[in-house]
């Protein structure tokens, strides 16, 4: 998916069940990548495959795009370059199915990362006190700085921005990037919806985006704008502090 992923298993699960959540990944990428032509997407987008011939993963994803494509207003789409392009919503799905085959295979404390999008599950500490993750937030202006951390038990953190990949987020009713902000993290119980939230927010741009983020249910989110300040949701600081 070009980036890196790393997971962190406090108790509870076999080197064969991390075997097994490597291999998913690898899967993942490779049916959904969109740099691959022989891939299932690939194939898709020039017409060699219908729906119906794909894996049923392939499926649940674009019926899970058009749920989030109605949810956020047409914000989140799933041709944002002008051809089939899901990877906005697969990277926090495949993150969070990876942490679900932890969970299956006994897991009750870890952490699944995929460039930064996280998915937590339990406490650092498995046995013991509990103490909750900690997920710092880089500065999207300020290589090697954080402008927060993320203090929390079950619950899923992803950022857009323009960080590290510049500014490829595109407001689909515009046809060009939003403007400014700089990035959106966005945190809340589970990863795919998540990642989705902050990939949508960003595009909305600062106004709409927070306000939208406002009206859902169990979502917060942090803004950085473009000139380098910040705006928080209501219940924000219940999850994450400033630097």
């Amino acid at each position: 998916m070009g980036t890196v992923f790393s997971i962190d298993v406090r108790a509870g699960v076999s080197v064969a069940a991390l075997d097994d959540v490597v291999r998913w990944l690898h899967w993942v990428d490779g049916t959904f990548s969109t740099y691959q032509p022989g891939s299932v997407v690939s194939r898709l987008s020039r017409g060699e495959l219908t729906p119906d011939e794909c894996p049923a993963e392939v499926r649940e994803v674009l019926a899970l795009v058009r749920e989030a494509s109605a949810a956020t207003d047409g914000y989140f789409t799933d041709a944002p370059h002008g051809f089939l392009d899901p990877t906005g919503l697969v990277k926090g799905w495949a993150i969070e199915r990876a942490s679900d085959l932890l969970a299956a295979a006994g897991s009750t404390a870890h952490s699944v990362n995929g460039g930064g999008d996280v998915q937590l599950v339990g406490s650092v500490s498995a046995d013991g006190p509990r103490r909750p993750w900690r997920v710092g937030i880089a500065h999207p202006l300020r290589p090697r700085r954080l402008i927060a951390v993320i203090s929390a038990e079950d619950a899923a953190v992803a950022t857009s921005g323009t960080a590290e990949r510049g500014q490829h987020i595109v407001d689909p009713h515009r046809g060009a990037p939003p403007e400014g902000l700089a990035a959106v993290t966005v945190v809340g119980p589970r990863l795919a919806w998540v990642d989705v939230a902050a990939t949508a927010a960003f595009a909305m741009g600062p106004e709409r985006g927070m306000a939208w983020v406002e009206a859902q249910a169990d979502l917060e989110a942090l803004a950085v704008t473009a000139t380098g300040h910040t705006r928080q949701t209501s219940g924000f600081a219940r999850w994450g502090t400033l630097t």
